[in-house]
């Protein structure tokens, strides 16, 4: 009998959904549960075939219990070694060389640092830094938030350098970006299940949490050659992510549109918040990739961070797996090489 464990925080309705779901389908093959963790052995046997992780990347214990899981061929969704090296000024950088429109951004320097760091380990760093040309860059107003944070927390909207001096200094040891915004005309949130199944929803980030307001169930939201665009941007960046359950959001403007948040691998997924069609979609969604992830051989283990890091991906996604540079960014790192010169040549007389 194959076990399913989920990792939860304090959501309530998509974990049990997705639990009883699996417990329904299976016909008693597959057992899914919640995991009870204590101490954790470094050479613990295995106890479940697949993982749903929804918390680690809060609680570092819980983390580190996932990254061996896997080490000893647990398939953990989502994959905890890249969750660990990701960060989200690097996706910005990655979507806008897979060809992804990306608002521009500009990682900034921390405002403070542990104990220990002091000025001599910062001579690396430019003083006092050029806080005008960083605006001129971005463009005013600007959103300055974590390099690796979700959620809107710590998220603040600037409109003058005086604005955006007084919210980075407070920002502490956090390392923040600024990121240009977007003056939208149209906003959507992305499931992405597999990296391949997308369900695009229309989403107004100004309204508050659980107010019902926040998604809309409207399929004709976007015009279809925008609503297919859309689809194709969400699998490009969570394939070259390797994330197996992420939402990407954009900010349309004038009919592009900019990824402005794609590091959500465990994305909300409430019934009071998402609603029921869209709750019902990701619980279903999830639900599949699970069997299908259980229905899959055993890789061979390489020992390695890089093999860990990036598994070799499912043969129906082989093709798609290795993400490109955009035509642009590729044809600016094309030499055409020279003509070679001609050679010169000589004419022999001939003998009278």
């Amino acid at each position: 009998m194959k076990r399913v464990g989920v990792l939860v925080g304090r959501e309530k309705t998509f974990p049990e959904a997705v639990i009883n779901r699996i417990n329904e389908k299976s016909g008693g093959d597959v057992v899914a549960e919640y995991i009870k963790l204590d101490g954790v052995r470094y050479d613990e046997p295995p106890q479940y075939d697949v993982v749903i992780d929804r918390i680690s990347h809060e609680v570092p214990f819980y983390r580190a219990t996932l990254k061996r899981m896997a080490l000893e061929g647990t398939k953990v969704i989502n994959n905890p070694f890249w969750w660990s090296a990701d960060d989200k000024f690097f996706n910005y950088s990655l979507g806008r060389k897979l060809g992804v429109a990306i608002p521009k951004t500009v990682l900034l320097p921390q405002k403070d640092y542990i104990e220990g760091i002091v000025s001599e380990s910062l001579r690396n760093l430019a003083f006092p830094m050029d806080w005008q040309g960083i605006i001129d860059y971005v463009g005013l107003p600007a959103f300055l938030k974590p390099f690796d944070g979700g959620g809107w927390k710590n998220v603040s909207k600037v409109s003058s350098l005086e604005e955006l001096l007084t919210e980075y200094n407070k920002s502490g040891t956090l390392c923040m970006t600024l990121q240009e915004s977007i003056d939208f005309d149209q906003f959507v949130r992305c499931y992405c299940v597999g990296q391949e199944e997308v369900m695009i929803m229309a989403y107004d980030p100004r309204k508050p949490y659980l107010s019902g307001e926040q998604y809309v169930h409207d399929p004709n939201y976007l015009e279809p050659k925008l609503a297919d665009r859309v689809r194709k941007d969400v699998r490009t960046l969570c394939t070259a992510l390797g994330y197996d359950i992420n939402t990407v959001e954009f900010a349309i403007k004038d009919g592009v549109p900019y990824a402005i948040d794609f590091m959500n691998p465990a994305p909300d997924a409430e019934l009071a918040s998402v609603g029921e069609f869209y709750h019902n979609w990701i619980v279903t969604a999830v639900t599949d990739l699970v069997f299908k992830r259980l229905a899959e051989p055993a890789e061979t283990r390489r020992y390695r961070w890089d093999a860990l890091l990036n598994p070799a991906p499912p043969p129906q996604q082989q093709e798609q797996a290795y993400a490109v540079a955009s035509a642009a960014e590729q044809q600016a790192r094309t030499i055409t090489p020279a003509a070679p010169a001609k050679k010169a040549t000589t004419t022999k007389k001939k003998k009278s």
